[in-house]
């Protein structure tokens, strides 16, 4: 299967950046949001991250002609053309809304989800396609983050799971393997390493400059445990 049209539930911090690589990539976009205000402030923050591309120099072609193929609606009607769906909702599966577009999309079109916690097995339910679902998980933020999960259930068909690797490589990422269990692969790691650093603080093994220093300075690692749960906490 080949991909040419891209659909992106919600347009929030993660929707707005999914939609932007995508179109960057030369795809054409919908985005569908509840509301009007929520694409306007998804693409708000779009342009801007374009034009601080633009003015890098790191962009193979004008801002403009990128944008040109982002569209925003608030109608789901508009994404029966696409040939992938990638959901980016707030991880609630009762807002996912994969049963009022299942009916929508044509028969071949690929389900996908950005969560990043969520069993897919279990949003896949919601449709009539559990062989056409997949887990797409992009990193924050993701114009720059060149991670993403590819996430597959016991019922993903093979070419279903190519063709997301594929797509990923095209966004320009590296499409990395993994199966549907707990946290995938990122998360399963991060999760335990985050709360034990928030355990060593309570605990007075060092202040959060001292933790955040150590694991930068003795591990490599681009952040510390403290200074990353700001980019990926409850709050965002």
């Amino acid at each position: 299967m080949t991909i040419h049209k891209v659909g992106v539930l919600g347009c929030g911090l993660m929707g707005s950046g999914i939609a932007q690589v995508s179109a960057t990539a030369g795809f054409k976009v919908t985005v569908v949001e509840v509301e009007q205000k929520f694409i306007e402030k998804g693409f708000a923050g779009i342009e801007k991250s374009l034009t601080k591309f633009a003015e890098k120099g790191t962009l193979t072609e004008k801002p403009d002609s990128i944008r040109a193929r982002l569209k925003g609606t608030t109608n789901k009607q508009e994404l029966a053309d696409c040939d992938i769906i990638i959901e980016a909702i707030v991880e609630n599966v009762e807002e996912k809304m994969y049963e009022s577009i299942d009916g929508i999309a044509k028969k071949d079109t690929i389900f996908a989800t950005n969560t990043s916690s969520i069993s897919v097995t279990e949003l896949l339910s919601a449709t009539n396609r559990p062989d056409r679902f997949i887990g797409l998980h992009f990193f924050n933020p993701v114009p720059l983050m060149k991670l993403v999960e590819v996430v597959r259930t016991i019922a993903t068909a093979n070419d279903v799971y190519d063709t997301a690797i594929e797509f990923a490589k095209k966004l320009g990422k590296v499409p990395v393997r993994t199966s549907d269990r707990t946290g995938f692969i990122v998360n399963r790691l991060l999760v335990p390493y985050l709360l034990d650093a928030i355990r060593a603080y309570e605990e007075g093994v060092g202040s959060i400059p001292d933790i955040d220093n150590a694991m930068k300075l003795g591990c490599g690692y681009p952040m510390g445990p403290f200074t990353l749960l700001d980019f990926v906490g409850l709050d965002t």
